[in-house]
């Protein structure tokens, strides 16, 4: 089992920024990819971020690239989501998720990952 708790949302205003946490706890051996999705008003669960615990390897959606950049720190099985030049667009509840069972969905699909946090949100205004 593994438990996962975001933090760090909030309201800021367009081109601010702010640093998403994700504390992982439990059984975290054997994870094998770890990503940032959101879901805005009315919308569907969309990958943000993915980061390959093994090989270090990170993706983003084209949305946010040279915008934001996803880290961890494996001494603390944290996983992070720095936010810059946020704009109104990026306005949603976050999830981070981790995958510990091998699954052949690409990264940006939420059915790739079998663990999820309960959420942190993130309002831009204009």
């Amino acid at each position: 089992q593994m438990h996962l708790v975001e933090s760090g949302g909030g309201s800021v205003q367009d081109g601010g920024s702010l640093r998403l946490s994700c504390a992982a706890s439990g059984n975290t051996v054997s994870t094998y990819r770890r990503a940032w999705f959101r879901q805005g008003p009315g919308k569907e669960r969309e990958g943000v971020a993915m980061l390959d615990t093994a090989t270090g390897i990170t993706a983003y959606t084209d949305s946010v690239k040279g915008r934001f950049t996803i880290s961890q720190d494996s001494a603390n099985n944290t996983l992070y989501l720095q936010m810059n030049s946020l704009n109104p667009e990026d306005t949603a509840a976050y999830y981070c998720a981790a995958e510990t069972l091998r699954s052949p969905f690409n990264w940006y699909s939420p059915g790739a990952y079998n663990y999820w946090g309960q959420g942190t949100q993130v309002t831009v205004s204009s």
